[in-house]
């Protein structure tokens, strides 16, 4: 078969117009936009990387991930933790302020009850205990009845205020007749004034009588006094005297309870360190492996005979469960005279300044965390450090657990190794 010139012509044509058919085609059904006109770096930046360079083969791009993390880039050194964290993780948090470390003053301490936050639990009436209801360690709230004591006593009680009530309901009646017979002009003044002050009479004694009952918590059936608590707190002492069937006076101690949220530090002091402390002074107080923040609240004029030191009394800042009468602990003390002496230092505890690539750094708190920053230490004693430069007043950093901190900031460094 023979084919004209003018029919091949219209064949290649059909064929050229197929080839381009299909080259869209598989344009649209790839979804790829075209990149024609377009950079090397613009490319790039529309997948999310940076642009290759010779030899890169796409670390540029993991980089710009590490620094963006987040959505924000951190500074060097920072460490992020939430409040929550932080407690969670124990970190003690310092306001710094100035001082050195011969101006503090450091002495042994105990932790005392204060006045209105123990107790000291007696009968109020002679007799037997017939019921103990609490015991050491207890929870104990006010008003709450610790023991019962079954005596004569309640019984004579009792009788009072009955019969002073009696009385006081008679002289009133006996009043109301006469006011309404003097009214009428049937009594005289004379009798009526006399019912009036037999009345006042008979209240002032049914009160005496009725307080009397009330203050040693006389039973309902008059037989016996319930020995209850003053304060809200926890039984810290039960005497031998306190057992069952065991015929007590109001002079026996039978228990003791303390509040924990009401207590204070008494420190020995050195007599020639004590007239440089004043009420008001910064303090703190270590225990339990805690730091507690703590102020001046008393020194005491005199001096103990036993152990030539006088008694300052600090009071916590924050209450501190964990704190009990009778434990010991460490008062350190900055008297407000004697900082700045030796220059614009701080004081803080050893733990509270690590080694980081061979530099002395301090945690400061940030709004997200903390910052390492580098410091300069002068000279090391009782576990205290001082801090010469790279810190100022007012300062909040982390004290005990701050290596908590180093190794969040290890872990971090260790992320962005490559």
């Amino acid at each position: 078969m023979t084919f004209s010139k003018k029919q091949l012509l219209i064949g290649g044509a059909a064929i050229a117009l197929i080839g381009a058919g299909l080259t869209v085609g598989l344009v649209l059904a790839g979804g790829h936009p075209s990149h024609v006109g377009e950079t090397a770096e613009e490319h790039a930046a529309e997948l999310g990387f940076g642009a290759p360079s010779e030899g890169d083969h796409g670390h540029e791009g993991e980089e710009a991930g590490h620094g963006e993390e987040g959505g924000e880039e951190h500074a060097e050194g920072e460490v992020e933790i939430t409040a929550d964290a932080i407690t969670k993780a124990a970190i003690e948090l310092i306001t710094v302020s100035s001082g050195s470390l011969g101006s503090e003053i450091t002495a042994q301490a105990t932790v005392a009850a204060s006045p209105m936050g123990e107790a000291i639990l007696t009968a109020r009436a002679v007799g037997a205990i017939t019921e103990i209801r609490k015991r050491l360690g207890d929870p104990v709230a006010r008003g709450e009845t610790v023991a019962v004591v079954l005596s004569p006593d309640a019984a004579a009680l009792s009788a009072a205020r009955t019969s002073a009530k009696s009385r006081l309901d008679l002289a009133r009646a006996s009043f109301e007749r006469e006011k309404t017979l003097f009214d009428s002009k049937v009594t005289s003044r004379q009798d009526f004034e006399a019912a009036e002050a037999e009345l006042a009479q008979a209240e002032a004694e049914y009160q005496r009588s009725d307080t009397a009952a009330r203050t040693a918590r006389v039973s309902s059936d008059g037989q016996s006094v319930a020995i209850a608590s003053q304060i809200n707190g926890r039984i810290t002492a039960v005497t031998p005297a306190a057992k069952l069937g065991t015929y007590v006076s109001p002079e026996t101690e039978l228990f003791r309870i303390s509040d924990p949220t009401k207590i204070q530090i008494e420190a020995a002091v050195p007599v020639l360190d004590a007239p440089r402390i004043r009420p008001g002074d910064a303090a703190s107080i270590e225990a339990n492996g805690m730091t507690y923040a703590a102020k001046v609240r008393a020194v005491t004029p005199s001096v103990d005979a036993s152990s030539r030191a006088a008694t300052v009394v600090l009071d916590l800042i924050e209450p501190a469960a964990s704190l009990q009468p009778g434990q010991f602990a460490r008062a350190l003390i900055r008297p407000a005279s004697s900082q700045g002496a030796r220059g614009a230092g701080f004081v803080l505890p050893e733990e509270a300044v690590q080694n980081v690539e061979g530099r002395d750094v301090v945690f400061v708190r940030t709004d997200d965390g903390f910052l390492a920053t580098p410091v300069t230490t002068g000279q090391r004693g009782g576990g205290r450090i001082e801090i010469v430069a790279g810190l100022e007043p007012g300062a909040v950093v982390a004290g005990r657990k701050a290596f908590v901190l180093k190794a969040e900031l290890g872990k971090g460094d260790a992320g962005h190794d490559h």
